[in-house]
């Protein structure tokens, strides 16, 4: 089974910059859509990004769009999340989900629990001065 870790989390200040790494166990990895989500108490889920398996086809929510940048390196089995100009209604734990469902032109920051397969361990990011 594939699974997935998450790395770059942290603190940093309103406007600052941090980079999420999601790693996969397998080669298998370049099979999967990666769909991240975040999560804080009191809020629903909110999808954040998609990136198609061959990382020509990006997906952003309205909230993130133009100061997130998803990017992914399938030789390396890792997805990427830079973030910048950080907010502190950005602050969550951030989720990398993988997806064998959604087909290059289909990835969708929409999708369900019943669309992916496999989840990162959560990372947490906290934005505040």
């Amino acid at each position: 089974q594939l699974t997935l870790v998450e790395s770059g989390g942290g603190l940093v200040q309103p406007g600052g910059s941090l980079r999420l790494s999601c790693v996969a166990s397998e080669s298998t990895f370049e099979n999967y859509a990666i769909v991240w989500f975040r999560q804080t108490p009191g809020k629903e889920r909110e999808g954040v990004s998609c990136v198609s398996r061959s990382g020509q086809v990006t997906k952003y929510g309205d909230s993130v769009r133009g100061r997130f940048t998803v990017s992914r390196d399938n030789a390396k089995n890792t997805v990427y999340l830079q973030m910048n100009t950080l907010k502190p209604e950005d602050t969550a734990v951030y989720y990398c989900a993988a997806s064998p469902y959604l087909q290059e032109n289909y990835c969708s920051i929409y999708a369900d629990e019943g669309e992916v397969a496999y989840w990162g361990q959560g990372a947490q990011v906290t934005v505040s001065a």
